[in-house]
């Protein structure tokens, strides 16, 4: 059994951080929790309340792959949308988003594309013991596509 370097030695996981955090998580993204439905004394009508904002900060969002194929077998019942699964990147310290939280990019650097688009979370996020940042996977909940106007962030040099 070979004895590990010392902590002096290579490149830690610590040191990459800083660096994956500038570099990769570019965009602002937003996890929330739809608020509970507030009744309008006027109409008598419930609406639905302010989010709840878990995390709002950096992150980057990937594709994981093209559009699932839903098959269904001749009477059995099945939804009829496909699955777009994409993975939220954020930083260590960014809190756990749970199963059924949703995100949404409100500044995106690159990409206008993934503006005014809301994502699913499928899990709670990934914990690890050797990372760099917490991976969260996804599902596209947004089925109509909106063209913003082409304003992304500015990237700073």
């Amino acid at each position: 059994m070979s004895t590990p370097p010392p902590p002096s030695e290579g490149l830690s996981l610590a040191a990459v951080a800083p660096i994956v955090e500038t570099r990769i998580l570019v965009d602002t993204v937003e996890i929330f929790r739809p608020g509970p439905e507030v009744l309008d004394p006027d109409t008598g009508e419930y609406h639905p309340g302010p989010d709840e904002v878990v995390y709002t900060g950096p992150g980057a969002m990937f594709a994981a792959g093209g559009p699932g194929l839903v098959l269904s077998l001749e009477g059995q019942a099945y939804a009829d949308d496909t699955r777009n699964r994409y993975r939220l990147l954020t930083p260590l310290d960014a809190p756990l988003a749970s199963r059924e939280d949703f995100v949404r990019v409100i500044a995106a650097t690159q990409d206008g594309g993934l503006l005014n688009r809301v994502w699913r979370v499928l899990d709670i996020s990934d914990a690890n013991s050797l990372a760099v940042v917490r991976t969260t996977w996804l599902d596209e909940s947004t089925q109509t596509a909106t063209n913003p106007e082409p304003t992304v962030a500015a990237v700073e040099a």
